[in-house]
């Protein structure tokens, strides 16, 4: 008789070896292997998994597996254990007179209330031969209303302010529209000029510092003519496709 656990442990100590290293190798969770070396075999699911892993330990440890799965069947196997149990063959027992006759009364009696109901839904259906019901008119959807502009490309203009702040006016539809904004765009501020229902073809800016605007039409970022230059002011045109110097005005 020998410690199962003590001699695991110093087996593992000696040849300076983890738990998730031996986890790796053996497929045994360490909660399992440790559980192995304190002999705490209850925390196992059932016996057979506690051989199964002893040997398997033993084996990686370089142990001879065979004789820790004996010892332990020795000191803490005291019957027979783990045996499948076989169902017991049996005769089917004939059912009863009473009970087959009752079973064949009310298998009759649902047929008879089938044929009961299939005779009302007959009589129901043709029963009136005069009436004649209309066939269905079928309904055919309406198709879509689409505005005539609706197919045009719209300019969504959004400004934001980047380097610093600048004056800007933004009116719609070009110029001599009407003024949708006029003030100070702040750093770091944005405007959208997105108006519904129908977002206006093209817009004219007028920006007094271009350098410290950035100007996204329909989600891409544009250049602002004279930005690079650092221009004082410049009036802009805002289409979906572009931004353009405005021409000048008479």
């Amino acid at each position: 008789m020998f410690e199962i656990g003590n001699s695991l442990r110093e087996a593992r100590l000696r040849q300076q070896l983890d738990f998730p290293e031996l986890e790796q190798q053996t497929k045994i969770r360490s909660k399992y292997l440790k559980a192995l070396e304190d002999e705490q075999f209850d925390l196992l699911p059932a016996p057979t998994y506690v051989r199964g892993f002893l040997r398997s330990y033993a084996d990686a440890l370089g142990l001879d597996g065979q004789l820790y799965m004996d010892e332990y069947n020795s000191r803490f196997i005291t019957g027979e254990e783990d045996v499948p149990l076989r169902p017991r063959d049996y005769q089917r027992r004939p059912q009863p007179i009473g009970h087959r006759v009752e079973s064949r009364g009310v298998v009759i009696a649902i047929a008879a209330i089938a044929v009961v109901f299939a005779l009302v839904i007959a009589a129901w259906k043709f029963g009136s031969p005069n009436e004649t019901t209309a066939p269905p008119v079928p309904h055919t959807p309406k198709a879509a209303k689409q505005h005539p502009r609706a197919h045009r490309p719209y300019a969504r203009l959004v400004l934001t302010g980047t380097n610093g702040s600048s004056w800007v006016r933004v009116q719609a539809g070009g110029i001599g529209g009407p003024t949708k904004f006029e003030g100070t765009i702040a750093q770091g501020q944005s405007m959208p000029f997105t108006h519904r229902p129908f977002l206006y073809r093209r817009w004219y800016v007028s920006v007094g510092k271009p350098a410290n605007i950035v100007a996204q039409v329909n989600g891409r970022v544009l250049v602002i003519p004279g930005s690079r230059r650092r221009a004082r002011a410049t009036q802009v045109l805002v289409t979906p496709r572009a931004i353009v110097k405005a021409p000048p005005t008479a």
